[in-house]
């Protein structure tokens, strides 16, 4: 089942498509004009993303975030990950690294060209990776002191800190070219991968073509077009048989619709509650805002919170079922501590916690108080994120049951960003560079400017772990301080320990795909989705 999409029926799809009724309609009765792959010569895939997958807010440029944690499709990297997130080569042919951990060399592939027919050589390499630190963007690139080109075929990166993790970022951040790169390059970018920029009408779709001088495996799809669509008009969208694939709600999770499946994948994607640690003394930060918080910064209240709640209540209700639950945010990786893990929803235990440290209830509201201090804060997450709202929501419930008052907002994020100090919020992550639990836990790497260590933890022990861990190059001896870091018997960031956090689920990416494509096998899903992660084998049967 082909489908051929024009732009005037995009736009007529963004605009009406509400008002499509529940039954598939046929392509005479949409207008829409059905052509065999055969007939055509050429094999075009029609996409929705929208929840997760959104549109680039600054357009295609890896320099700004574009392709962090998902296939760039237009650029090259010099590694990336197979569909068991092994790292492989890409642009890469082999690397070495200095016995001390600071300077990396990397082989390049000489084959490579860009779109615009130009080779692709290591200075390229090195002007990505110097504008890309230099920017400051979603990659955290602090440790890269300067990347050189020694020839055409060899780059070499110093760097101020021996973070053997490096690697992650050299499979995270696509190669642009210095010849073409300027302010507007994620407007119309050239790259070296296996699609092309072609087109991007910005809030409704983008039109990729294949590179038919890719260095890698041609893709099948020839025609990529990525339309941008709010999830429940992409899946009355493809309900009527204009698209190929949608990501959907997981309420939607056990519908049936006529010529297409629903899939549901796995991912690493965690949602969790930060905690503010410090207690609210009037400090502010460089930007002004407040810092504290005088009900999480009781540990009795974040560990009675973590062993009172039901996370798999909170999937059943919030997520439709739709996840697994999540105690320490990277229980399914490498680095996860099977040892940091508890059996929650201990009502009476998480009461007695809270008794214990001294907090009872003594106006008999059902809300426990503590030196005139109710148990009660406000929770923010993402306005725009149902998922979150429905976890908030659903939080809130769970945390009654023990004397705790939660308050859930929406907001944006630049408001979230001026109470995240002071307020919990629920945030997502989900990467296969462990860096992120060091950016998250560390003590030194906060930063009033980021999300980096956003409760402003300080555990001396957990440091010692973190940083041992980054800089092993032994694999074995990095994980094991990873887990170490979270629960060592004593203390540790998980709930077990400090209670830095209370992570609730990781959750399923849900999507309705045309049952005539065959997707392979899926990439683990990380933070932000990837679903085009292994798109060179997706085929139409």
């Amino acid at each position: 089942m082909n489908r051929s999409l024009s732009l005037f029926l995009i736009g007529i799809i963004m605009i009406g498509v509400v008002a499509f009724s529940g039954c598939t309609d046929s392509a005479e009765e949409t207008g829409t004009e059905k052509v065999a792959t055969g007939e055509t010569g050429t094999a075009e895939l029609i996409a929705a993303v929208g929840t997760h997958g959104g549109e680039p807010a600054t357009g295609f440029n890896p320099i700004t975030g574009w392709g962090y944690n998902h296939e760039p499709l237009i650029q090259s990297t010099l590694f990336k990950k197979d569909s068991n997130a092994n790292l492989i080569n890409d642009l890469a042919t082999d690397y070495t690294v200095s016995e001390d951990g600071l300077t990396w060399t990397v082989k390049i592939r000489n084959d490579v060209k860009f779109h615009d027919g130009v080779p692709l050589t290591a200075k390229d390499v090195a002007f990505t990776f110097n504008t890309a630190a230099d920017a400051a963007g979603e990659v955290d690139l602090s440790m890269l002191e300067k990347a050189t080109a020694i020839n055409d075929e060899t780059v070499e990166f110093k760097l101020n800190d021996n973070q053997a993790t490096f690697i992650n970022k050299l499979s995270v951040i696509g190669v642009v070219p210095e010849h073409a790169y300027n302010e507007n390059y994620g407007q119309n970018p050239i790259g070296s991968g296996p699609y092309k920029f072609v087109q991007w009408d910005k809030g409704q779709q983008v039109l990729l073509e294949a590179n038919p001088d890719y260095y890698g495996q041609q893709p099948y799809f020839k025609k990529l077009t990525i339309v941008y669509m709010e999830a429940d008009t992409a899946f009355a969208a493809a309900k009527s048989g204009q698209i190929d694939l949608a990501e959907i709600p997981s309420s939607y999770a056990n519908q049936k619709v006529d010529g297409m499946k629903i899939i549901s994948l796995d991912s690493i994607d965690a949602r969790g509650i930060s905690f503010p640690m410090q207690a609210n003394t009037g400090k502010k930060t460089e930007n002004g805002y407040a810092i504290g918080n005088n009900v999480t910064s009781d540990a009795a209240i974040r560990k009675a919170l973590n062993i009172g709640i039901d996370r798999q209540a909170l999937i059943d209700g919030a997520l439709n079922g739709q996840g697994q639950e999540e105690f320490t945010g990277v229980d399914k990786l490498p680095w996860g501590n099977k040892e940091a893990i508890f059996e929650d929803g201990k009502i009476d235990e998480a009461r007695k916690i809270l008794s214990d440290a001294g907090w009872t209830d003594t106006d008999g509201d059902g809300i426990v108080e503590k030196n005139g201090q109710k148990a009660e804060f406000t929770l923010l997450y993402a306005a725009t994120a149902l998922e979150r709202q429905a976890l908030a929501v659903s939080v809130a419930e769970e945390a009654k049951k023990i004397g705790i008052s939660i308050n859930p907002e929406g907001a944006s994020w630049d408001k979230i960003d001026t109470l995240a100090h002071s307020t919990p919020v629920v945030f997502g992550y989900g990467s296969l560079d462990p860096t992120d639990m060091y950016l998250k836990y560390y003590s030194k790497s906060y930063n009033p400017g980021n999300y980096n260590n956003i409760i402003m933890y300080n555990n001396s022990v957990v440091d010692a772990y973190l940083r041992k861990a980054i800089t092993s190059s032994d694999q074995n001896t990095a994980n094991e301080n990873w887990q170490l870091a979270a629960w060592d018997g004593k203390t540790g960031f998980s709930a077990k320990g400090d209670a830095t956090w209370l992570w609730m689920a990781t959750i399923n990416y849900v999507y309705i795909v045309d049952e005539d494509v065959d997707m392979g096998t899926p990439k683990i899903q990380p933070h932000g989705a990837d679903i085009f992660g292994n798109i060179l084998e997706w085929k139409r049967t």
